[in-house]
């Protein structure tokens, strides 16, 4: 029973149907095809607004070039510590802002606090020739430790750097799961929030391999045109990244793929909290839990052939400490993961 990550299992049926639909007869090349064009109609409907939507592979290509189209290669880009810009990308956003700054943040849960921001702020001096400019801040939803931003959340972020003029990123490669959660509009979430760009998720919420950038106000797109075509993300038949987010979109196919993935971890992280063998890490809010693991309980998932990833334990709380022997495990559900296996997994943690 595999429990490592939502990229662990394949696509959507739907979204494969409209792959093999979209690989009939021929269109127009590079994103100028009917698909990616009901999709950017799509994504205005969805932000109730008209947006700047660029489709790419990856999700590190949506971070890099979202970030590098807002920062200068003098910039600073504030970050959570954990983030995933910041631990899983092998540089990416410094190569592609030609070499801004990532200044990393401590908060437990993942979160970053306006203070800890303002905080960091304080030591950045502004037209200090000595020191990189703070430009962005880069938030996760749902974060690395499986936790969620409320709005309220992301406008105190958002007024915490506006006097000094940084963009807000949000990298959402998990934004299908931590919307279902909060139960808001996309809208109310991003942009009415104080995000001006967003690296919209696909792959881990049922396409084969599709993200999206959206910037909310044109100005801040204007480099990405050319920044995609040199990062090699303009695909010449683009219209496969355009179908998979037609299906993803259409009927709200992409929530209801989040809703069974976050129903599936909340089952697991229920049953966790009244049986008392092992405790949670973390508020499950998301399709992630994150466990403390005592020794017993690690030797009856390994019996039983159950995979999850060793997490790392800097994002507790101090009252949440490890005790000798602990460790922190992530297990991650998807729109394919199976009821019973989650059952299964509940009985091998309960013993």
């Amino acid at each position: 029973m595999d429990f490592f990550s939502d990229n662990s299992v394949g696509a959507s049926p739907r979204v494969m149907a409209a792959l093999a639909a979209a690989n009939a007869g021929s269109s127009t090349s590079y994103g100028k095809d009917a698909w990616t064009t009901r999709v950017e109609a799509r994504f205005a409907t969805l932000f109730e607004r008209k947006v700047s939507a660029f489709l790419v592979l990856t999700g590190t290509a949506a971070n890099a070039l979202a970030l590098a189209s807002i920062v200068r290669p003098w910039g600073a880009i504030l970050a959570h510590e954990e983030a995933h810009v910041v631990e899983d990308e092998c540089g990416a956003p410094e190569f592609f802002s030609d070499g801004a700054k990532l200044v990393d943040l401590p908060g437990t849960g993942a979160k970053l606090t306006p203070q800890a921001v303002t905080k960091t702020l304080s030591h950045l001096r502004a037209g200090d020739v000595h020191h990189v400019q703070a430009q962005a801040l880069t938030i996760t939803q749902a974060t690395e430790c499986g936790t969620v931003y409320t709005p309220a959340e992301v406008r105190a972020l958002k007024e915490a750097i506006t006097p000094r003029g940084l963009k807000l990123h949000m990298d959402g490669a998990r934004f299908a799961n931590a919307l279902v959660t909060l139960g808001c509009t996309a809208a109310e979430i991003t942009w009415k929030a104080g995000v001006d760009v967003l690296s919209f998720g696909g792959t881990k919420n049922g396409a084969l391999a599709a993200e999206a950038v959206i910037f909310f106000d044109p100005a801040d797109a204007e480099e990405m045109t050319w920044r995609r075509k040199r990062a090699g993300q303009t695909l010449s038949k683009g219209r496969f990244l355009g179908a998979q987010f037609d299906a993803l979109l259409a009927q709200d196919h992409w929530l209801d793929l989040a809703r069974h993935a976050n129903a599936c971890a909340r089952r697991l992280a229920e049953a966790v909290a009244k049986g008392g063998a092992a405790r949670l890490a973390w508020p499950c809010e998301a399709n992630e839990v994150f466990l403390v693991l005592p020794p017993a309980v690690r030797q009856r998932l390994k019996a039983a052939g159950i995979g999850y990833h060793d997490w790392s334990a800097r994002s507790l709380a101090p009252e949440a400490a490890l005790k000798d022997g602990e460790i922190v495990g992530r297990f991650v559900m998807s729109f394919a993961t199976e009821p019973a296996h989650v059952e299964r997994l509940i009985a091998a943690i309960a013993g």
